[in-house]
């Protein structure tokens, strides 16, 4: 099982530098993507420009136009899609939607980001509450889950580039990577870049500033975690750099799944 994860920074933006040309040839079984900035309404009307041949789409939208939203794409018909987390706040910015396909159920998930100010940083320490409370309902789901996404957070100095000066800024905060921590130590998730390339610094995310991409001063922010039961599927990563469809890289994981 093929799966690419991909915050596209606006799917509009994305269609016109021949995202889905592109995908058409990767013909992963799961394409999961974030930060969409597109609402129903305008994808009744324009979603023919976004049409994969071959794959189901679904989409969970912010109610704030040109803001946030989720999408997964898949070749089999979902059983069952859950949108949000039941949490109103979190789920009108549209930021989590999951496809249940027989046992298995993938994730696309978009955290917020705190780096514009106090108030967002705040609703992301929020954000990250009740996701801990939503991840322990799924653990004990029974279902296996893979939730991909931008967690717009680094987990680890070995995860971006400048971390001696970003300790204080969102998305490495030391409470940030704490939660992280303990998702994946205490509560059994599993990071499956880093299971397969320890040691390893590849970044997903580079900044638009500067030559932060030339020099490869990037951010590993976007994730493919999945839950304990797939302990030891993931059998490869890798992250696209060219071409470029965003100022994210796409996350291709391969799976071996039964």
């Amino acid at each position: 099982m093929k799966i690419i994860s991909l915050n596209l920074n606006g799917i509009r933006s994305a269609a016109k530098k021949n995202v889905f040309p592109w995908l058409a040839e990767q013909k992963a079984d799961l394409i999961c993507f974030q930060e969409t900035r597109i609402q129903a309404d305008q994808l009744e009307k324009e979603g023919v420009a976004f049409a994969l041949k071959g794959y189901h789409s679904a989409f969970e939208c912010a109610e704030a136009k040109g803001y946030s939203g989720v999408a997964i794409y898949s070749k089999a018909k979902p059983d069952a899609l859950v949108r949000g987390i039941g949490v109103k706040e979190f789920d009108a910015e549209g930021r989590w939607l999951e496809a249940q396909i027989g046992k298995l159920s993938v994730v696309s998930l978009y955290l917020p980001s705190g780096s514009s100010g106090d108030a967002r940083q705040a609703f992301k320490f929020q954000s990250l509450e009740w996701l801990s409370a939503h991840f322990a309902k799924l653990k004990k789901s029974g279902r296996d889950y893979i939730v991909c996404g931008d967690w717009n957070i680094a987990h680890e100095n070995i995860d971006l580039k400048n971390w001696r000066g970003n300790q204080k800024n969102s998305g490495f905060l030391p409470a940030e990577r704490a939660w992280l921590s303990e998702l994946f130590a205490t509560h059994g998730w599993i990071d499956t870049h880093r299971v397969l390339k320890p040691g390893i610094s590849e970044y997903t995310w580079w900044s638009n500033r500067g030559n932060a991409f030339a020099n490869d001063v990037g951010w590993r922010i976007d994730y493919q975690v999945t839950s304990a039961s797939l302990l030891g599927s993931a059998q490869s990563v890798e992250v696209i750099r060219d071409p470029r469809f965003s100022d994210h890289a796409p996350l291709i994981v391969k799976y071996r799944i039964k």
